[in-house]
């Protein structure tokens, strides 16, 4: 009798010690690579998304993630990817660089996401990287262009968990100085920059350089703060100056208020910007009469003919009842992106999606075909958007030499 007892107590022990094990080794299975990433069983794949839904550039975030909620939807809908539905984990991080952070690092190490999308500027996804790249995790930024979000400027080695589908900083610039000289005519060139934004600060540099190299002159230039709101007494010296066209490579808030004061001034010669300025709000804020003559470096037109194209921007329209601007075009590319990455992986890994977005080529995507080089940066056109009484019109496709 003692013997059946003692029997008994020890297959309880036995059973005990074999579920902890098997506990053990599912939690640990989803703590290293997220619920999706280890565990087969998992019925959804989880994204992060990380941008800027509140704050001062609230537009570029928000238009962004509608345009990935779509895209979600629509693959979703399409029966998801290997078999499991994708999962957006969405958060704002109220256009501060610092939130990023704190978004990031919350989506990584406690939503356990296999992949992340965002943000939206080049500051905050500078913040985001040293997170995703201790934890080994795929980041994309749809518009995030400056040099340094890919490549470490210290050692010019590129970030290998780091992607964009925008293009960067210097070829829109280069691209905005070849339009100003060649198509327009322009010789006489003033520039206003944003002395507080590595964006601005950025291209106006390039810009300066190529104009020049043309030929062109820089007859005034000069920086605005991020505080300022009064613009005249500069745009009178660029006025003075003899300036055929002012380059301001700015945001669209401040940009709309600096052609709206130059237009108050008399200021009739041309502006050129960036894709920084794409927003509804700078046609609200600047008046649609103030914009004419206004031209700026983007990455889509929703006027393109192409058949992927407005059948992107009429789903976008359907469900949202507006236009999607650039930043919702290459949000809704960097879903179908992330989606075509972790079926060609056959996993949802970080590590399987990561090597799956380094050898993306020719990916058919809203913004044009999409080949990763060898710094995470994809190889396309760049689009020239002319103001025409409140509308965007596509002016012209220049490629980048």
């Amino acid at each position: 009798m003692k013997m059946k007892k003692w029997l008994a107590v020890l297959f309880v022990v036995m059973l005990v010690a074999v579920l902890v094990v098997a506990g053990c080794a599912k939690q640990e299975a989803k703590n290293e690579g997220g619920e999706a990433s280890k565990e087969g069983g998992a019925e959804t794949i989880k994204i992060g998304v990380n941008y800027e839904l509140s704050g001062d550039v609230s537009t570029y975030g928000s238009n962004t993630v509608d345009a990935i909620k779509l895209a979600f939807d629509e693959i979703n809908a399409a029966g998801g990817v290997n078999g499991k539905q994708l999962e957006p984990v969405i958060l704002d991080n109220k256009s501060d660089p610092a939130e990023a952070l704190s978004v990031a690092t919350k989506l990584i190490t406690q939503e356990k996401v296999v992949a992340h999308l965002g943000a939206a500027t080049s500051g905050a996804t500078l913040n985001v990287v040293p997170v995703a790249t201790q934890y080994q995790i795929p980041v994309l930024t749809t518009s995030a262009t400056n040099p340094d979000v890919t490549v470490d400027p210290q050692s010019g080695k590129t970030r290998d968990y780091i992607f964009r589908t925008c293009f960067i900083d210097p070829p829109q610039a280069i691209v905005g100085a070849s339009f100003a000289y060649n198509d327009l005519g322009v010789k006489k060139v003033a520039i206003y920059y944003d002395n507080t934004n590595d964006y601005s600060k950025g291209l106006y540099k390039v810009f300066k350089e190529e104009f020049t190299k043309l030929g062109g002159e820089i007859v005034a230039e000069e920086g605005y703060g991020k505080d300022d709101q009064e613009f005249r007494p500069t745009l009178t010296k660029f006025k003075n100056a003899g300036a055929e066209l002012i380059y301001i490579p700015g945001y669209y808030e401040k940009v709309a208020k600096i052609i709206s004061q130059a237009r108050e001034l008399g200021i009739t010669v041309p502006f050129l910007g960036a894709d920084g300025w794409d927003s509804p709000d700078l046609v609200a804020i600047a008046g649609a009469e103030a914009l004419n003559g206004t031209y700026f470096t983007n990455h889509y037109s929703s006027q393109d003919p192409s058949e992927k194209v407005q059948k992107f921007v009429n789903a976008f329209k359907a469900k949202y009842n507006k236009v999607p601007d650039s930043f919702a075009a290459l949000g809704y590319d960097a879903a179908y992106l992330l989606a075509d990455a972790i079926k060609r992986a056959g996993s949802a890994e970080p590590a399987a999606i990561t090597k799956a977005l380094a050898e993306t080529k020719d990916f058919d995507a809203v913004t044009g075909k999409l080949t990763f080089d060898d710094k995470h940066n994809p190889i396309k056109e760049i689009a020239i958007i002319e103001m025409k009484d409140g509308v965007q019109t596509l002016k012209t496709k220049i490629a980048p030499k």
